[in-house]
């Protein structure tokens, strides 16, 4: 159930493994205009092209680095998440995330809430075996500041877009969505996926509500799944 919840990366058209590459027609989208102009030096390609005279004959070795991936994630930890294991299987779902974070080099940061107000535990860092720790330690308590973890969410983003332009943002929020009524909600500009943690023979099913003025992909717990792609 974890696993088949967290295909958050996209999907290539031309297979699983592709990978983009540089153009070699030099009028092409990513031909010789954009060939490197630092860095270390191409000797075998630029000797093949005769002795260098000046400057512009010295070919660099081109740079392809992908743009780096944030997941935010929220995490509804409120009292009312103790219901039916929901927090415990959530629990399950990110231990799987963390693993899939820590393969595919994706920065993180998570945010819960409970209480009062929403905590940060870790702003944009590498995924590391202490999360997995602070994961076991995780419990519900307290009230339900989730409206208040999407703002602290969408200021934080729009911050770190600052900082990072190329950076890909996506968002995660886990909650039963038992919150108070809401009238505006933040604008995330990034994919979002919502996971609906709610159990129980009587539902509210507002997490569905708040996934869809999210615009938000929505998927519940309980319902496996093909992976979810933003």
């Amino acid at each position: 159930m974890a696993k088949k919840a967290l295909g958050i990366r996209p999907r290539s058209d031309a297979g699983a493994n592709a990978r983009p590459r540089a153009g070699r027609l030099d009028n092409g989208k990513q031909g010789k205009r954009h060939a490197a102009r630092s860095g270390s030096i191409n000797w075998p390609g630029t000797l093949l092209n005769g002795r260098p005279r000046q400057c512009s004959d010295v070919l660099f070795h081109l740079r392809t680095r992908s743009a780096h991936e944030l997941w935010l994630v929220i995490v509804d930890a409120s009292a009312s998440t103790r219901r039916h294991q929901a927090l415990s299987d959530a629990k399950g779902l990110l231990a799987q995330l963390f693993d899939d974070a820590y393969r595919q080099r994706a920065r993180l940061a998570l945010l819960t809430a409970s209480g009062n107000v929403p905590k940060w535990q870790v702003q944009g860092l590498k995924a590391s075996s202490g999360l997995r720790t602070w994961l076991d330690g995780l419990g519900a308590s307290g009230g339900t500041p989730v409206l208040a973890a999407l703002e602290e969410a969408g200021r934080w983003l729009v911050a770190r877009k600052i900082r990072f332009p190329a950076e890909q943002q996506r968002v995660l929020l886990l909650t039963d969505g038992r919150l108070k009524e809401w009238s505006v909600l933040p604008a995330l500009d990034c994919p979002i996926l919502l996971v609906d943690i709610e159990r129980g023979a009587i539902r509210l099913n507002r997490a569905r509500r708040l996934a869809s003025d999210l615009c938000a992909t929505y998927l519940h717990i309980d319902i496996p799944e093909s992976p979810i792609v933003f």
